[in-house]
């Protein structure tokens, strides 16, 4: 299979996946779908980790997320 093509399918798999990690989340009800909102709060999300909390920020997040993932398992 060509190169392109496997990275092509991967790209896709990732997107699919964050979709899922949204979903999950209860994202998409809780904005009602929209997607303007999600997009705000991502860009929130993006503005912490490029500031001076980011470590602490991920720590927590990342503390939040395996449980959420345990809970669910």
């Amino acid at each position: 299979m060509r190169e392109w093509k496997i990275k092509r399918r991967e790209r896709t798999r990732q997107l699919i996946e964050l979709g899922g990690l949204v979903q999950k989340a209860g994202l998409v009800e809780l904005a009602d779908d929209d997607r303007a909102v999600l997009l705000g709060a991502f860009l929130a999300v993006a503005a912490k980790l490029q500031g001076e909390e980011r470590e602490q920020a991920l720590v927590l997040w990342r503390r939040r997320g395996k449980r959420a993932f345990e809970q669910t398992e």
